[in-house]
């Protein structure tokens, strides 16, 4: 676009405004405009474009095509973009406008304090997730020796790296159906120094250990439960971008859990538990379908920090 990629150019003439939303920039971001400006201007395109969390996003997009961090946003208003820099934004822009998840567009996303790789292949990490890793830690913090960890549907390797990372005792193994996203794990694996620890397999929940010959002191997983009905009236950034095969849980949500309870029992080993995340109003079915399995006892429901069902527990029994 030669000099029109100067994406923030000033103007006062009716024709240079006409040609900035015709190329889909915002008024007032224009060449030299500060980084509260432009700021102010993107949040505005994306919240008319019905993105939610327009700032906070704007915010994120920003950061990543100046590589500053929050601090360095707020401590450098009067900062603006170069050409190459204006250019790249817009585009990221345009891709938050179509619904693509902030996470696909830089690549990242931060779980447990670390910084994942995320791409199209494996669902985005979620906060709420986090108390399945606390849950999982809080079970190993008074055990001694060796403990062999199994996550079920490991996705981008996020439980299964956080695990190994906070647990220097641990040996995982980590299964997903999804060799792409395997791929994308064992690069998380390797960006946090855990690869040693932990054993990829690909193949269908616990298919690909049937024929290993030890057990496991924890089942971990947290695996698709969204009602095959509901997905259509998700947000559109998780209904048309991330992987349905990661979120959809069968006509009741509920396919993976029985699959994981039916066959992973016989793998955990005496007082090992078996943990896994929930949705909302699910806590009471998994809560049944542990105790209808004699092997499993101590059935316990964990609700997240705003008071709603998040992880179910068993223990099997000694």
């Amino acid at each position: 676009m030669g000099e029109d990629t100067a994406l923030y150019a000033k103007s006062g003439t009716a024709a240079q405004s006409r040609h900035s939303r015709v190329c889909g920039v915002p008024e007032g971001m224009g060449r030299g405009g500060s980084a509260a400006d432009i700021l102010q201007a993107a949040a505005a395109r994306l919240r008319e474009a019905g993105i939610e969390t327009s700032r906070l996003d704007a915010e994120l997009l920003l950061m990543e095509v100046l590589a500053w961090s929050r601090e360095e946003l707020y401590r450098k208003p009067e900062s603006g973009l170069s050409g190459p820099q204006a250019e790249r934004f817009r585009g990221l822009l345009s891709q938050r406008e179509r619904a693509e998840p902030v996470a696909y567009i830089t690549g990242s996303q931060e779980f447990w304090s670390l910084d994942f790789r995320v791409t199209p292949a494996v669902l985005i990490p979620r906060p709420e997730t986090e108390h399945l890793v606390e849950t999982v830690l809080d079970f190993l913090a008074p055990r001694s020796g060796t403990c062999r960890i199994l996550e079920i549907g490991t996705g981008s390797g996020a439980i299964a790296v956080s695990l190994a990372k906070e647990c220097a005792r641990a040996e995982v193994w980590a299964t997903d159906v999804s060799a792409p996203a395997l791929d994308v794990a064992r690069a998380n694996a390797r960006r946090h120094d855990v690869e040693r620890r932990i054993h990829w397999l690909w193949g269908d929940l616990l298919a690909p250990v049937r024929g290993l010959p030890e057990g496991f002191d924890v089942l971990v997983s947290n695996p698709p439960y969204i009602p095959s009905g509901r997905i259509p009236g998700l947000p559109r950034d998780v209904r048309d971008w991330e992987p349905r095969v990661a979120l959809d849980g069968g006509v009741d949500g509920m396919d993976f859990y029985r699959g994981i309870i039916r066959d992973g029992v016989c793998h955990l080993r005496e007082g090992g538990l078996l943990a896994v995340e929930i949705g909302a109003e699910q806590g009471d079915e998994v809560a049944r379908l542990f105790g209808a399995r004699e092997e499993l006892c101590q059935v316990r429901i964990r609700r997240d920090y705003s008071g709603l069902p998040r992880v179910a527990t068993a223990e099997r029994g000694l």
